[in-house]
C-alpha cells in the first residue's frame, strides 16, 4: 500500500526539501487547513447544529448573509489571528481589513477570504467552498493598512480553496503546481490525493447562467451560441453546459477534469466591472487555473495582472481550459 503523505509533510518538504517556502508561510497554511476541518464539521452539522438559514444581516456588498457565513469568518480570524504568521486579514464578509490585535505578535504575511463561497446553496445541501489568498506585506509599510493588500494577484505566495462535498477537498498552490488533499475523517488530517493537477487545453463544457443571457455583451452570447450550435455549428463538436452556482465547485470541476467558467460583465449593473471579487475570489482561484496550465482573463487582460484600486473590487472572470479562455477572449477583440 502506498504511504499517506499528509498535508503537513506535504509542506514540511516544500519547506525544507525544495525550498519553496518558508516556514512562516508553512505554519500558516497548516492553520488554514485546520479552520477549513472545523468549517467542514460545521457544514456536515447543518440542521442538526442549528445554523443553517440567513443571519438577518448584510455584507458590505449588500448581500443577505447566512447564520455559516458569519461563523466560517470567525473561525477563520480566531484561528489565525494569534500564531504569530500574519500582519492582517480581510474577508468578504467584513467592511474593512481586520488587523491583528496587538496582544499577538505580528507577522510578514497578509491572509484573504471568502469564507463560504456559494452560500446560497447551504440550505439544499450542495457544494460549498472556502477560497483564500496569501500575500507578503509590502516591506518597509509601517504598520498595515488597506493599501497594503492592493497588490496584483501575481504577488501571491499561496492561495487555495477547500470544497465541502461529498469529501472535504483541499487544493492549494505554492507557485509550484497544484495539489490535491483529502479530509481522512478517521485520521483527522489532510492527506494527499493528487500531484501535478493538470487542466487539458480543449473541452466541450462551459459554465455560465444561461438565465441571465439576454444581459450579456456580444462576444459572450457568440461564444455560448457557438457551443449550443454542436456538431453542425462552427465549433464541430457538442458541449455539455453545467452550472453549480458555486464557484468553488465549478471550479474544482474544471481542476479535476477541465473545462471552462465564465461569470461576465452584464448589462443588468454596467458601472460594475464584474459580479466575482478580484481579491478573494478571481485572483486565488486564477492562479490555481494557470498553475494547473490553464487560462484567466477578465475579457480583456490576464487577471493576475489586474492592479487593485479598492479591497472588494469586482472583476468579469473566464478562466480554465487554455484554448477555449484564449478564443473567448479574443472575441473581445484583444488576442
Amino acid at each position: 500500500m502506498t504511504k499517506k503523505i499528509s498535508l503537513t509533510r506535504y509542506l514540511v518538504e516544500q519547506q525544507r526539501v525544495d525550498g519553496h517556502i518558508p516556514g512562516d508561510l508553512r505554519l500558516l497554511l497548516e492553520v488554514v487547513a485546520r479552520s477549513c476541518k472545523s468549517i467542514s464539521q460545521a457544514v456536515n452539522k447543518g440542521d442538526l447544529g442549528g445554523i443553517l438559514g440567513a443571519a438577518d444581516t448584510e455584507n458590505v456588498q449588500g448581500e443577505m448573509q447566512k447564520q455559516l457565513d458569519i461563523i466560517a469568518n470567525e473561525v477563520l480570524i480566531e484561528a489565525n489571528e494569534w500564531g504569530g504568521h500574519l500582519a492582517a486579514m480581510a474577508s468578504e464578509e467584513m467592511d474593512s481589513i481586520y488587523v491583528v490585535p496587538n496582544r499577538y505578535p505580528q507577522g510578514e504575511y497578509l491572509l484573504m477570504f471568502d469564507p463560504l463561497d456559494g452560500s446560497s446553496n447551504i440550505d439544499v445541501n450542495v457544494s460549498i467552498g472556502t477560497i483564500f489568498s496569501v500575500l507578503k506585506k509590502p516591506e518597509g509599510s509601517p504598520g498595515v493598512s488597506e493599501a497594503d493588500f492592493l497588490q496584483p494577484g501575481s504577488q501571491q505566495v499561496a492561495a487555495g480553496y477547500c470544497v465541502y462535498g461529498p469529501q472535504t477537498t483541499l487544493v492549494l498552490t505554492v507557485g509550484d503546481g497544484v495539489v490535491m488533499f483529502s479530509l481522512d475523517r478517521e485520521q483527522g488530517s489532510f492527506v494527499l490525493i493528487k500531484e501535478n493537477v493538470e487542466i487539458p487545453a480543449d473541452t466541450k463544457e462551459f459554465a455560465i447562467n444561461m438565465s441571465n443571457m439576454r444581459h450579456w455583451d456580444e462576444p459572450v452570447k457568440r461564444y455560448v451560441d457557438e457551443c449550443l450550435a454542436g456538431k453542425e455549428g462552427p465549433r464541430g463538436k457538442d458541449f455539455n453546459m453545467r452550472w453549480v452556482a458555486s464557484m468553488v465547485a465549478d471550479v474544482h470541476r474544471i481542476l479535476t477534469r477541465g473545462g471552462v467558467f465564465l461569470y461576465p460583465w452584464d448589462k443588468r449593473e454596467p458601472q460594475k466591472a464584474g459580479k466575482l471579487r478580484l481579491m478573494y475570489e478571481a485572483n486565488p482561484m486564477s492562479w490555481l487555473v494557470e498553475q494547473a496550465g490553464g487560462a484567466a482573463t477578465n475579457g480583456q487582460q490576464r487577471i493576475l495582472d489586474i492592479q487593485p484600486t479598492k479591497l472588494h473590487e469586482r472583476v468579469s472572470v473566464i478562466l480554465g481550459s487554455k484554448n477555449e479562455v484564449e478564443r473567448i477572449t479574443s472575441y473581445h477583440g484583444t488576442l
